[in-house]
Order: C-alpha cells, then structure tokens, then sequence
C-alpha cells in the first residue's frame, strides 16, 4: 500500500513539479484531477520535478469522483482553509488519500461538503489566506509519515 495525494485541478505547472518531487522522495502516489491548468510537458513543471519523474507513480483522472470509485473503501482526508479540525488532529493510515484543490479557489464547496468529518486545515496566522500548494502537501504527508514511522524510509 501507499499514501496519496490527489492535486484537484491544479493551476500552477511548478507546485505540481515539487509535489511530484516530494512524491518521489517519498514513495507517496500522484494523482492529478483533470483539468490542469497547465500541459503535462510544461519546462517549469519538469523543472521543479527534476530528474526524479521517472519515480513517480502518476495517475490522471478526468474527476475527482473517478478517483473516489476507482478506490472506494479508501479513506480521504481534504485540505482546506475552512475547517475546525487541524491535520494533527487525525490519525493516518497507510493507503490514506490527502486530497488539495486548486491554488485559486481551493476545493470545490460540494466536494467539502459530502466530507465534513475529515476536512483539515494547517493553522496559521490571520496575516496571508493560505500556504502555498506544494508546502501544505508537504507538511501534510510527513505528519502522515511520522505516524506511520517513515515505512521504507531511512
């Protein structure tokens, strides 16, 4: 099994590069919700991804309810602004799915709403409207890692 990250329509080609870095640092699986707002060829994007593309395990979807049939029974956890409940708050298990919206406008309304026992935020101060894309995936899965021992990991 593996952790995941489902990036849902994703605007900016160099958030979903560091994503996919981190995913190939981590053995974590990509899954990107269709439409991007960039090409998948994109120089910026290959850029932020280095020479690690080769190591990551990459699926496209054409929405993100193909993404929740295709696993169903797994367990989805939403990256928000507007949650109560913050990310340390959950315990995490091995084939959890972390799921992100697009850097404008974050995850749909209804997508937040057909989840609400597992939206999360990242506390922060009242100074910016949220972390940038790539970080909050981060932040995120290593919490996630950290519970779980870091499996496969040195």
């Amino acid at each position: 099994m593996a952790l995941h990250i489902v990036l849902v329509e994703p605007e900016i080609p160099a958030n979903t590069g560091n994503i996919a870095r981190t995913c190939a640092a981590t053995g974590i699986h990509l899954h990107l919700v269709r439409p991007l707002g960039f090409r998948t060829d994109d120089a910026t994007m290959k850029r932020a991804g280095l020479d690690y593309w080769y190591a990551v395990h990459i699926e496209y979807h054409d929405s993100f309810q193909e993404v929740e049939e295709k696993y169903a029974g797994s367990r989805f956890f939403f990256a928000t602004t507007k949650a109560d409940k913050r990310y340390t708050d959950f315990q995490f298990q091995d084939g959890d799915f972390f799921v992100f919206g697009k850097e404008t406008k974050g995850l749909a309304p209804e997508i937040l709403a057909a989840h609400p026992e597992t939206v999360m935020r990242m506390p922060m101060t009242d100074k910016v409207r949220s972390l940038n894309l790539s970080n909050s995936a981060a932040i995120i899965v290593y919490e996630a890692l950290r519970q779980l021992d870091f499996p496969g990991m040195q």
